[in-house]
């Protein structure tokens, strides 16, 4: 994916999306100085890459004069916020600021302003300006659901105006609009005179959208596609994880494909459910900025480590499958805590990547209020700004970590947009690859099949704030 050109996109839908839900934004009285102490304060503490960005140094201003005389060239605290971000392009594309931290806390909780439909935007093959859309899945209960949008359908044009690279965000970003529906044919589009309007509301999504047992010969196989890592639905999760038990699953399809990320916690929980490792093993451990690192290992060196769990949070016990290997299908657009699960468990058990390469993803960010010890609670009343940087790296048990260019699959089969399938569906493309894997016992083969090759732009996922991300509480003390 073109990722200079997904950022670009990004900014400006989360602009957009921002300005125009969860407003409860009154009582608003701080300066920018205020808010830009806020921000350097937050980022001299935790930013992970702190020690590439020279401004950002313990000694580099003499007192608090010296600071705000320097931040006060900046129009906003956005840019103010935007210059501390070290190696936008590549190292760091994922740190944001948000002008009003309930907007973010309800995006981190699951609750977005969506119509439900939930779509990959492709470059049309021949033109260096054309864009079209394919829809992914729909979340039941929504515009889209109500309008019988289906997996599959293809749009070429928004409120009568042909999507093109430039104005693909602003036309998404409307609460309300008309797709105009079209066939794709070799990498074109045609359109076919249909239309469809869809409203958008704040949606609770549900990141459980299949779960199913399949019959194969004398083998069960688990299909679980999993679209993000929330955890408030931790216990869901682990009663899907207690059905497969139940069935004697014996297999586990893993689908990843459209999965951005989120909590860190429920991403441990999906991976000790699948392979049931003691909790004394090692899931991942975590590197800091120098100075946050120095101070942990000195005073809580455990607190690095993230071990495998055998409850959830609320203390309900795993339903583990004790499995020694899963199949996980994965795309571009799988990506943080999504690459965490695989990573994590590729050390103990046969992780088998179908599909094509993830985003490149292994850092954490936390939410930083602007309180004493960044908390929410006491945060300064005379504004709402809260940034969500990056603070940590995650690697594995063995220590692999910057994948920037993503995590390889083992056994590369890139979607076709013009043959989906539906998910689930023992034909559709990916899984029918895995189905065959398990049958055959690895021994199927690993080869690439041929398929059209598509600039597959960026996503749904990736144009709500924050949506592939994974995130950590900090402690307060």
């Amino acid at each position: 994916m073109k990722k200079s050109i997904k950022y670009t996109l990004l900014a400006l839908v989360a602009f957009t999306t921002l300005s125009s839900c969860f407003k409860d934004n009154d009582d608003v009285f701080a300066g920018k100085s205020e808010v830009n102490n806020f921000i350097y304060r937050g980022m001299n503490a935790f930013y992970l890459y702190k020690a590439d960005v020279d401004v950002l140094a313990d000694d580099r201003f003499a007192n608090q004069g010296e600071l705000e005389a320097f931040h006060d060239q900046f129009d906003s605290p956005e840019t103010f916020f935007e210059s501390l971000v070290f190696d936008r392009p590549r190292t760091d594309r994922f740190s944001v600021i948000f002008s009003d931290y309930v907007a973010l806390e309800n995006i981190l909780s699951g609750n977005t302003l969506n119509n439900g439909m939930e779509f990959g935007l492709v470059g049309e093959t021949g033109s260096s300006t054309d864009v079209y859309g394919y829809v992914r899945y729909v979340h039941p209960n929504t515009s889209a659901a109500t309008e019988n949008v289906q997996r599959g359908m293809i749009f070429n044009s928004i409120n009568g105006i042909r999507l093109s690279r430039t104005n693909v965000a602003t036309l998404l970003a409307q609460n309300t609009y008309t797709i105009g529906l079209a066939s794709l044919s070799a990498g074109v589009t045609t359109s076919n005179g249909n239309e469809i309007t869809l409203t958008k509301a704040v949606i609770q999504e549900n990141p459980i959208l299949v779960s199913q047992v399949i019959d194969q010969g004398t083998q069960k196989v688990g299909y679980l596609m999993y679209n993000s890592f929330l955890s408030q639905f931790d216990e869901q999760l682990n009663g899907v994880f207690a059905d497969f038990r139940a069935q004697g699953v014996t297999h586990l399809v893993l689908d990843l494909r459209y999965n951005g990320g989120g909590s860190v916690n429920s991403a441990i929980i999906l991976g000790s459910l699948i392979s049931g490792n003691p909790v004394t093993d090692v899931y991942s451990t975590e590197e800091w900025n120098p100075d946050v690192q120095a101070q942990l290992q000195a005073s809580n060196p455990d607190q690095l480590i993230n071990l495998f769990r055998n409850q959830t949070g609320a203390g309900s016990t795993l339903n583990t499958l004790n499995l020694s290997q899963v199949h996980i299908i994965t795309t571009g657009n799988s990506a943080s805590a999504s690459e965490l699960v695989i990573n994590s468990l590729d050390p103990y058990i046969n992780v088998v990547q179908v599909g094509d390469d993830t985003a490149g993803k292994f850092q954490a960010s936390t939410t930083l209020y602007d309180s004493a010890n960044f908390a929410r609670s006491g945060a300064n009343p005379a504004h709402r700004y809260a940034m969500q940087p990056l603070i940590l790296k995650s690697l594995n048990s063995v220590g692999n970590t910057d994948y920037f260019d993503g995590l390889a699959p083992d056994i590369a089969q890139g979607e076709d947009f013009e043959n989906l399938g539906i998910l689930g569906d023992i034909n559709e493309p990916l899984l029918a690859r895995c189905l065959d894997d398990i049958m055959l016992n690895g021994r199927a083969s690993r080869q690439s099949f041929p398929t059209t090759t598509y600039e597959e732009i960026m996503g749904s996922n990736e144009l709500k704030p924050f949506g592939n991300e994974m995130w950590k509480e900090i402690s307060n003390n």
